[in-house]
């Protein structure tokens, strides 16, 4: 763990992170309407990611997740890409954010979270918010393995294990990230109080308790009507810090590829979520820089 990102989590100051990725990239004029998603311009269009992170850290956030939730070495390889250039997208992931960070000139520390999405994230046909996927853990680490590596020596401040679905696939990368010398936060997307393939939340958060290179567990990518819930099971089932970062409120429709219905994200929620022990707070999907900075600018902060 870096010295700037132990110390704001020691200090126990809590930390903002940044919002989604593909609405501040659409709000800019980019279409992500294809299968790789966001991560299509880390090859296209590199320079849109940077000034993506950089709205959200002048917004105020204190991490950005980069824009790897879709990057994989087999969703490039379906684009033509070799293993080699396909490596140099995924670690030129974590150096966009760097470069947003840098560019940012702020007065306080900038972190930079490497985004590992889910197997379903890969497949691109809605699978991250159901698991299921009928692969044994040992399959999906074989999968997570590599790419992890790579991210790992582009040397993030922490890996956002993130939008996880399944406990099964939770298994696989903790034991993906052993070993990578990179600190990690595992982030379920939930329904309720289970996971979205159906497990008791307190069964899936049990599985990092004693895991030494996570470093906080959480929700992302949920309602944010399921989040106090979670937070409290996580902080009481693991005693690790609570990372919070659910989407709109809205729907993905997976067949239109769209979102669906309205917004349920309120700086009032969030002062619960803090309120429920969540340490690490932003917004997923359809949340944009001018909700992270009322979070960044709400009290309690500092």
């Amino acid at each position: 763990m870096t010295s700037d990102f132990a110390a704001a989590l020691a200090s126990g100051r809590p930390l903002v992170l940044d919002g989604g990725m593909s609405n501040q990239l659409e709000a800019a004029g980019h279409d992500l309407s294809d299968e790789l998603w966001s991560a299509r311009l880390l090859a296209e269009a590199p320079d849109a990611i940077t000034e993506a992170h950089l709205a959200y850290y002048e917004a105020g956030a204190d991490v950005a997740i980069t824009a790897g939730y879709q990057a994989t070495f087999e969703a490039f390889a379906r684009r033509g890409f070799g293993p080699g250039r396909s490596a140099e997208l995924i670690a030129l992931s974590v150096g966009l954010a760097r470069e947003a960070a840098r560019r940012a000139r702020a007065d306080r520390p900038l972190s930079v979270a490497a985004s590992v999405g889910p197997y379903g994230a890969m497949l691109a046909d809605g699978s991250e918010y159901r698991g299921r996927y009928g692969l044994t853990p040992e399959a999906l680490e074989r999968f997570h393995r590599p790419r992890l590596e790579v991210l790992a020596a582009a040397r993030p401040d922490v890996l956002a294990l993130e939008t996880v679905p399944d406990a099964d696939e939770a298994v696989a990368l903790l034991r993906a990230v052993r070993g990578l010398g990179v600190p990690a936060w595992l982030s379920y997307t939930v329904t309720g109080g289970r996971t979205r393939a159906g497990q008791p939340l307190e069964e899936a958060f049990a599985l990092a308790a004693d895991a030494d290179e996570v470093i906080a567990v959480g929700v992302n990518c949920c309602a944010p009507e399921d989040v106090p819930g979670a937070v409290e099971t996580a902080a009481r089932v693991t005693g690790k810090p609570v990372v919070a970062y659910p989407n709109s409120g809205e729907t993905w429709d997976a067949v239109a590829r769209s979102w669906r219905g309205r917004s349920s994200f309120t700086p009032e929620r969030v002062r619960a979520w803090r309120a429920s022990g969540a340490r690490l707070v932003g917004g997923c999907c359809r949340v944009g820089p001018d909700t992270i900075r009322s979070i960044a600018s709400a009290p309690g902060r500092g």
